[in-house]
Formats: structure tokens, C-alpha cells, sequence
């Protein structure tokens, strides 16, 4: 044999050799291309994911965070109900929407991000999608009709976080729940009544709400007066003791406005009502009304100015039929 044809036989031996067996060869797409591609698939989903993300907390943090106005001025951060209140609360309260908004939105972008990557994944494989996604909506409609109140409570809890309809700290009336709100949940909101009592209330069933808390408030106070009393000489008194109120340096900062007499509220059998009105910061209604009441009480009695009390005529009849 001459050295060429020995040459030619070892490389017909060595690519023999080296050559990948037929099954390898009619399957190199199934090994190698699909986890190729379905690694692919991982890979974006994961990036997309992490953008989304991303994305969604600077949207949160500029919506919900104080920035610069259009002339330059500092603007409030959303959501009026904290604006005369305690800074750190105020913060406290900002955090905690853009954490659950956060979360919700986040998981919202995370289960459309691994569906669509799941179906191409499946696709790749070969798995036929139709008869997947049908058995799918039978079971989310079949889970919709057993689960609307649960759906509506998270809707409803998303509503009131992103229009800030009330949060943690104010002064809410749900309708037999009234007070201190506690939490703030997707599906519950808890309520501290003035008795101590905490009202576990779902979102779902809230139909309306009254916030005292959100921009400012109003001290109202009815004086009743007897029907003799000059009523320019009540308004004046009124007037003065609003304005002395207004003047002291521990409750004046809870003013807004000075105090103002409305004039006669209600003819009553006992007495004429006149109405004194302030306006305050939020929550802080309460007390200046009842200092107020304490004020006006000795500024009446110091202008000899009765306040009437309920006066009843009983006639009783003898033995002898007149009356006495």
C-alpha cells in the first residue's frame, strides 16, 4: 500500500471516529437549539422582569413623592389628608402606598411576564397551547363566580391606596365603624372606635367614606340663649371669645380662620341657638370646639346673659275640679 492510499484509509478511520451517530445527528436541533432557545426565553423574561420593576418604583416615587411645581415652588406630595399633620406620619403614610402599590403592580408585571414566557417555552417544546389555554379559562371562570366578593375586596383596597381616599392616622366614618383607621390592607381595613374596639371592615363592602381628616376641618358650636337676650350683645360676645381664642398662643395655631358668628341657628322652645363656626386644621376640631364651649360659657355668665334651661308648666287638678 503506498503512503497515499495509507493516508487516505486513517482519515476515512479517524472521521469514522469522530463522526456524531445518526440518532445525535436527525435530533441536533431537539438537543442543542431548543434549550438554546427556551434559555433565551429565561434569560429576557428575567431581564424584562427586573425593568419592570425598576420601572414601576421610580413612576411610584415621582407620583408620590413632593417635587418642584411648574413656577419653581415646592409642591405637597398626593393625597391632601396629611397635609397639616405630623411630617413623619405624612412620610410614613407615602411609604407605605408606594410599597403595596409596588407590590401589586409588580406582581401584576410578574404574572404576565412568566405567562407569556411559559407559553413560549411550551411552544418550543411542542405542547399545543389551544386545548391548555381553554381548560384554563374554564377553571379562572369557574374561580371568578366562587370568588367575586374576595375580588372585589382587593379591587376596592387598590382603589382607596391609589386615590389616598384615607390612610393610617386619619379620622374615618365607614358607617357603624367610626374612628381611628389603624391599617390599611387590599382586602381589610382596621378601624379603632373611640370604646377602644377595632373594626375589621372589608373593602369590598365600603360603599362611602367620611374622612375628617383630609385638608381641613370645621369647629361648629349651637349657644342657646333666652328669648330676652339682645342678640347683637351675643354676637359680640361670640365674636370676642373667638377672637381671644384665636389670639392664645396654645390654640391658635389650630386655626385657619378667625371664628365667625353665623347668626341664629334654630328657634327652639327654650331658647334662641346661635351658631359659632371656625375653621381648623384636621383633627383638632374637637378640641377647639369644646374650649370653645368652656369660654363662651363664662363669657356669658361675665355678660349676665342667660342660658335657658328646659322650663315645663304642670297643671294639676283637685278633688274639686279647679286647677292649681
Amino acid at each position: 500500500m503506498t503512503p497515499a492510499e495509507l493516508d487516505l484509509v486513517n482519515s476515512e478511520v479517524v472521521d469514522q471516529a469522530t463522526a456524531l451517530p445518526a440518532w445525535v445527528q436527525s435530533n441536533l436541533d431537539v438537543l442543542i437549539g431548543v434549550p438554546l432557545r427556551i434559555l433565551l426565553i429565561i434569560v429576557v423574561a428575567l431581564v424584562v422582569r427586573a425593568l419592570a420593576r425598576r420601572a414601576i418604583s421610580r413612576l411610584l416615587e415621582r407620583v408620590l413623592q413632593p417635587g418642584e411645581g411648574r413656577n419653581g415652588q415646592r409642591r405637597p406630595a398626593r393625597g391632601p389628608a396629611v397635609l397639616q399633620r405630623d411630617p413623619a406620619r405624612a412620610d410614613e403614610r407615602r411609604q407605605q402606598r408606594a410599597k403595596t402599590l409596588g407590590s401589586v403592580l409588580s406582581s401584576f408585571a410578574t404574572i404576565v411576564i412568566v405567562v407569556t414566557a411559559l407559553a413560549m417555552v411550551l411552544g418550543e417544546v411542542g405542547i399545543a397551547l389551544g386545548p391548555l389555554l381553554a381548560s384554563a379559562g374554564v377553571v379562572g371562570l369557574a374561580i371568578g363566580f366562587g370568588a367575586q366578593s374576595l375580588v372585589a375586596d382587593y379591587l376596592s383596597g387598590l382603589l382607596i391606596m391609589a386615590e389616598d381616599q384615607y390612610g393610617v392616622g386619619d379620622v374615618v366614618d365607614l358607617g357603624e365603624a367610626v374612628g381611628e383607621v389603624e391599617n390599611v390592607g387590599l382586602r381589610l381595613t382596621q378601624v379603632r372606635d373611640i370604646n377602644g374596639g377595632l373594626w375589621h371592615i372589608r373593602n369590598g363592602e365600603i360603599q362611602r367614606v367620611r374622612n375628617d381628616s383630609q385638608g381641613w376641618a370645621r369647629a361648629v358650636l349651637d349657644v342657646s340663649v333666652a328669648y330676652e337676650s339682645d342678640l347683637e350683645k351675643v354676637y359680640a360676645v361670640l365674636e370676642r371669645t373667638g377672637r381671644e381664642l384665636r389670639e392664645d398662643p396654645e390654640f391658635g395655631k389650630f386655626f385657619l380662620e378667625d371664628p365667625a358668628v353665623w347668626g341664629v341657628q334654630s328657634l327652639d322652645a327654650d331658647g334662641v341657638v346661635v351658631r359659632l363656626a371656625a375653621k381648623t386644621v384636621p383633627l383638632e376640631q374637637w378640641g377647639v370646639t369644646r374650649e370653645l364651649r368652656r369660654r363662651v360659657k363664662i363669657a356669658l355668665d361675665a355678660a349676665g346673659i342667660e342660658i335657658p334651661f328646659p322650663q315645663r308648666t304642670v297643671w294639676m287638678r283637685s278633688g274639686d275640679g279647679s286647677a292649681a
